[in-house]
């Protein structure tokens, strides 16, 4: 119980000083007229001024309250590392005895893990949501066991005592990291990218080396092996061997007595895309679909076009002389001899046979194709005559034969139950609609059992054929009236999307293959996905990084398009098989932020223990003591670390009595004032 004397005053403070001034200049005059009774009216005045200033004597009850002391265990990945998990466990427990055991203290533990999405130790964020269920009035200090080394140190509250570190690193730690300083999100096939790594020894490494060996392995392959110097920046040419994803793998062997192997590895993923892709068009004769296809390949920027439309055919007699017509010759030597290995498509519109190409040039056609080219067919009535293209090398290629019949008729062009899942055709009725636009003629040709029927036309018959030759792919397009479709004729159709689509298959861009295998993360979840033609297809293995090997069904979910979802445990390298299909992909960083440092340090949280005089030491030379310090003195020293007692208290109940109450002010006043007068008379 405690009493104090407290003022409620009458009224406001400023009149009260304004009568204090005039009392006490009437009392001066007072003194200067000489009048005997001035004392006696001071000692009025002052008891009147002390009653309106309303003096109490307040009396309280209170309850003491306990100095909290906040244990703060980092129980991050990092802290798994050598014998951090039973340094910390075991101080833990004794440091909570300790406190507990200490008079008028309370003990709050509070225990922080990993951060979700590779966020790290966010133990200042802990801290702090601590902090904000207590009053600060009764924090007395916080102590935190960790390795020092936090990720959110923007988040530290406003600590009122001493933060202390005791950091579970030892004298003998290092550590070995690999570090991609720099790597390009795409890079263009066939050229030479350049990566920068940088191989580091930290701590207490062994002295003298100079090198460290290096394994690079590209897709889940072998790696190769290289040795590169430590500690310095290290350049790379690297050339991508295909396009699409490439999932590099870069590693060096884990080294006795590091801490941990997590940051010997690291995975770079970059997009190999084409610079440039070459196209030769050549139109057998102008007509309304030629500028379809042009204005297709001139949209896109990354296709470079050549493109010949044969006007003056040799049978064409007109009497003008070849030097003054203004067009261009065409160079076929160059184009079908010197220069066909360097297109990725060749497009032959309605081109017929009449002596420009010889056979010895379609052959080598042919070979190109075999060899890992494409050619596009897009037929029209030429296709059905004794000049067709298909008659001489190109026999031996082309998926189907004409019939010789041109059919004249109109019909809506369909998509056949497996163009639904060829990623050529595939969404095309949802996503324009089913009833396009009909095309007016067809050339009838009569399969060879070799390629896929993705479209039909009049009478179900084939209206898009493709097909593998070798190393290359061909497709065969029985109309010449996609163009109408461009012109919205009866509503139009998905013109170029599907010419889009078909020229960027033949030119083996990797999503449109029709059996395919691939993986899209986000964190710690693979969406696994399989493109397929068959109706079914097997379950798919999973390799982790660890080297566990499990299955996970696939399910459709639309024509040809097979997923599953899959939570990965580990962080790295995933292989994934289904068939003859293979892919890899990495799940979360190779080396997540937890290990981008493993050493021990007081360098991040260096600032904010000192402004709380607090400070850190190490476990590995035992547990420290515990004293009491003063508010603003220095919490720490050798082998001790200070709490700030505060003090805290809670009022149970509160109980006020005036010190002058009416009664004895009139009294005392009156008397003073009568007795000055009194006095004042006799003289």
């Amino acid at each position: 119980m405690t009493g104090t004397v407290v003022f409620d005053p009458l009224l406001p403070v400023w009149l009260i000083a304004a009568l204090g001034a005039g009392a006490l200049a009437g009392l001066a005059l007072a003194v200067w007229r000489g009048l005997a009774g001035w004392a006696l009216r001071a000692l009025a005045a002052v008891v009147l001024i002390g009653a309106l200033s309303g003096p109490a004597f307040r009396q309280e009850e209170r309850t003491p309250l306990s100095d909290i002391v906040l244990l703060v265990e980092d129980r991050s990945a990092s802290q798994t590392l050598a014998t951090r998990t039973e340094d910390t466990d075991t101080a833990a427990e004794a440091l909570a005895a300790r406190l507990a055991a200490r008079e008028n203290t309370e003990v709050r533990r509070v225990t922080v893990g990993d951060a979700p999405e590779n966020g790290g130790s966010r133990v200042m964020s802990a801290l702090a949501e601590a902090m904000a269920e207590l009053p600060r009035g009764r924090i007395a200090g916080a102590i935190l066991l960790s390795d020092g080394q936090i990720h959110d140190i923007e988040a530290t509250p406003d600590l009122p005592a001493p933060l202390h570190l005791l950091h579970t690193g030892r004298a003998g730690d290092w550590d070995r990291r690999l570090r991609i300083d720099n790597a390009p999100a795409f890079a263009i096939l066939g050229e030479e990218v350049r990566l920068t790594l940088t191989i580091t020894d930290d701590g207490a490494a062994p002295e003298g080396v100079i090198s460290v060996p290096l394994d690079i392995a590209v897709d889940g392959a072998e790696p190769r092996r290289f040795e590169v110097p430590l500690g310095h920046p290290m350049t790379l040419p690297l050339t991508l061997p295909r396009g699409g994803r490439n999932v590099l793998q870069f590693s060096t062997p884990t080294a006795e007595g590091e801490l941990t192997d997590r940051n010997n590895t690291a995975l770079v993923q970059i997009n190999g895309v084409r610079d440039r892709l070459r196209v030769l068009l050549v139109s057998g004769q102008p007509h309304a679909g030629t500028r379809t296809w042009r204005n297709l390949l001139k949209s896109d920027s990354s296709v470079d076009l050549v493109h010949f439309t044969i006007l003056r055919p040799p049978e064409k007699q007109d009497g003008v002389p070849v030097r003054e017509l203004s067009l261009i010759a065409f160079p076929t030597r160059e184009l079908f001899l010197d220069k066909v290995d360097e297109f990725d498509l060749i497009i032959f519109d309605r081109y017929r046979r009449r002596g420009i190409l010889p056979t010895i040039y379609l052959e080598n056609v042919r070979q190109y194709v075999e060899g890992g080219g494409a050619v596009l067919l897009a037929a029209g009535p030429d296709f059905a005559g004794a000049e067709s293209i298909y008659r001489g090398p190109f026999e031996a290629m082309v998926p189907a034969r004409p019939t010789a019949r041109v059919l004249e008729e109109g019909y809506r062009p369909r998509v056949t139950d497996l163009g639904r899942r060829h990623p050529v055709t595939a969404g095309l009725e949802e996503a324009f609609g089913g009833e396009w636009g009909r095309w007016l003629r067809q050339i009838e040709v009569e399969p060879t059992g070799t390629g896929d029927v993705v479209m039909s036309g009049a009478g179900d018959r084939p209206l898009l054929l493709l097909d593998r030759v070798g190393k290359g792919r061909v497709a065969l397009l029985t109309s010449d009236h996609a163009w109408l479709w461009g012109r919205g004729y009866e509503g139009g159709g998905p013109q170029l999307e599907l010419l889009r689509r078909l020229a960027h298959w033949m030119m083996k861009e990797p999503e449109l293959e029709e059996e395919a295998l691939w993986a899209e993360a986000t964190g710690q979840e693979m969406r696994i996905i399989r493109r397929s033609l068959s109706g079914e297809v097997p379950n798919v293995t999973i390799t982790t990084p660890s080297g566990e090997v499990g299955t996970r069904p696939l399910e459709e979910v639309s024509p040809g398009r097979f997923e599953t979802l899959y939570q990965g445990a580990e962080i790295g390298l995933y292989r994934l098989e289904n068939g003859d299909q293979e892919t890899v992909i990495g799940l979360g960083p190779a080396a997540p932020v937890e290990f981008e440092r493993t050493l021990a340090t007081d360098t991040i949280l260096a600032p904010v223990i000192a402004a709380t005089n607090g400070g850190t030491l190490a476990l590995e030379g035992g547990l420290p003591a515990i004293r009491d310090v003063r508010e603003g003195r220095p919490a720490a020293g050798r082998g001790w670390i200070g709490l700030t007692p505060r003090g805290a208290f809670e009022t149970a109940s509160v109980r006020q009595m005036a010190l002058l109450p009416p009664w004895l002010v009139l009294l005392l006043a009156a008397g003073f004032i009568i007795g000055g007068w009194l006095r004042e008379g006799r003289r």
